[in-house]
């Protein structure tokens, strides 16, 4: 794991580059936000993340999240959990009781089963939608041709609270036109929260209306790895 030092100067980094962006595209820094990906890291490392000032995370699995997050969000109070992992049924009311938003809700059974426990439970994280814009047929993600029926699924017929869209671009085509056709699709459904880009090209997709973007190789280094 890299020092807490590294760890805060990459940050550091991480959020001028944002910031560069931002302004190369005539944004305002502060509509983008970074979600520090922890996932596979020591919870150390989230902590040092922490103590630096960041307060925004996201873990792809629920028993990663179940096993790290409950006493740093004791310590730390104001820290924000996004789940950007893909959910089962099965672990859905332990999501829903662990994070402040989910980004991958990406078919109507998942939908349908969050609305009820929404209803018997009384928490409503933030949901986002997650679009398969490559039609990956190993990716999850609801695809592109369907999105719009889905979005008015989720949001009119179910009531859950719907603020926009994830996306995972292929990772051998031009990330770009991923990002594009998310936030067109966005765009057309009234949703402003655009959850794309990751380490390698969260620059672009700053430049495409990103207002989340997903680092965690540059903060945290490899995982499992060294600096």
């Amino acid at each position: 794991m890299p020092s807490p030092e590294h760890i805060a100067e990459n940050l550091a980094l991480v959020k001028h580059h944002m910031a560069q962006a931002a302004n190369a595209a005539g944004r305002a820094p502060e509509d983008v936000r970074l979600v520090a990906v922890s996932k596979a890291h020591p919870a150390d490392a989230a902590e040092a993340a922490l103590a630096a000032g960041h307060l925004l995370f996201g873990e792809n699995r629920v028993r990663e999240g179940e096993a790290k997050w409950p006493g740093l969000k004791e310590r730390f109070p104001g820290a924000r959990l996004h789940l950007i992992g893909p959910l089962q049924r099965n672990k859905a009311r332990a999501a829903l009781d662990l994070f402040d938003v989910i980004e991958t809700v990406d078919r109507p059974k998942l939908a349908t089963h969050l609305a009820r426990l929404m209803d018997e439970t009384g928490r409503r994280p933030d949901c986002l939608i997650q679009v398969n814009t490559g039609a990956e047929p190993q990716k999850a993600g609801i695809p592109p041709g369907d999105a719009d029926g889905f979005i008015a699924q989720c949001r009119d017929e179910l009531g859950l609270p719907v603020k926009g869209l994830m996306c995972i671009p292929p990772a051998d085509e031009e990330p770009a036109l991923h990002f594009a056709l998310l936030a067109e699709i966005a765009g057309r459904n009234g949703l402003a929260e655009l959850s794309m880009g990751m380490s390698a090209d969260y620059e672009t997709a700053i430049r495409f209306g990103a207002t989340l973007v997903r680092v965690g190789t540059a903060v945290f280094g490899p995982r499992g790895g060294n600096p």
